[in-house]
């Protein structure tokens, strides 16, 4: 793997980043990325989670190389090659889509109808100076992108529901412009709709947790799955809202 540019860590910033550990082996490492903190690229003066990892790297100076992102609310699984064959091999199973990835979002108003389904459109990114945003678009548009995410309801009230969701494609912003078309925005969305208060209470974030990865994994291909609990306060709006989430979550 290349080198990366040198970063200096706080004794603080090692504990907090050897704290989102979930999963640890020689190809691989896996945190649990809470919301509020950019993998990638942030725009304040704080490190990143693609540079925190310099808390693993190796003598040479070269640290874990991140999988995918997740966008800076988004919790949950975030994925990191230790190596440069564990890299290559990942981003071959993230083209052939052989990464199963599994999401929970909270929803509202009230559950999809129906309650599950796959949904599917065209994409089309655009680009407002800093900022980027998704719409549906025609697909004759020459730059509209297939996109599909299957969906079903976990628990709803008339209120709100909470979803699981299992990307088939893997579309900026994907999941947020799926369900925002569909008539049921991700709560704390702004930018795509979302509530901000539910049955008076405040949406602390984007309400989007990415809860598990499933990929055969780079040392012999063995099936492997890694889960990130759903966070405090995710858990906490699920609850005031009275929804029964399953047990396991």
């Amino acid at each position: 793997m290349p080198r990366t540019k040198p970063v200096s860590l706080t004794p603080e910033e090692v504990d907090f980043v050897t704290g989102l550990v979930i999963h640890k082996d020689d190809e691989l490492l896996a945190l649990a990325k809470p919301a509020g903190i950019s993998s990638q690229g942030g725009r304040i003066d704080v490190n990143t989670l693609d540079e925190l990892l310099a808390a693993f790297a190796k003598p040479s100076g070269v640290r874990p190389r991140l999988v995918h992102r997740l966008d800076r609310d988004t919790s949950g699984v975030l994925l990191a090659a230790r190596s440069q064959p564990a890299a290559a091999y990942m981003g071959k199973m993230m083209m052939r889509r052989r990464v199963r990835k599994t999401y929970l979002a909270l929803v509202a108003p009230g559950a999809p109808d129906p309650r599950e389904g796959l949904i599917e459109a065209h994409l089309l990114r655009e680009d407002i100076g800093r900022e980027s945003r998704v719409k549906v678009a025609d697909p004759a548009h020459p730059e509209a992108k297939e996109s599909a995410t299957r969906y079903r309801t976990l628990a709803g009230n008339g209120t709100a529901a909470l979803v699981e969701l299992r990307p088939q494609t893997g579309r900026m912003h994907q999941l947020r412009v799926h369900l925002a078309h569909i008539g049921r925005p991700i709560a704390g969305d702004a930018r795509y709709g979302g509530a901000l208060v539910l049955a008076g209470a405040a949406v602390p974030r984007l309400m989007l947790h990415a809860a598990s990865l499933a990929f055969p994994h780079p040392n012999g291909g063995k099936e492997t799955r890694i889960d990130a609990a759903m966070p405090q306060d995710m858990r906490e709006l699920v609850a005031k809202l009275g929804l029964q989430a399953p047990e396991n979550l």
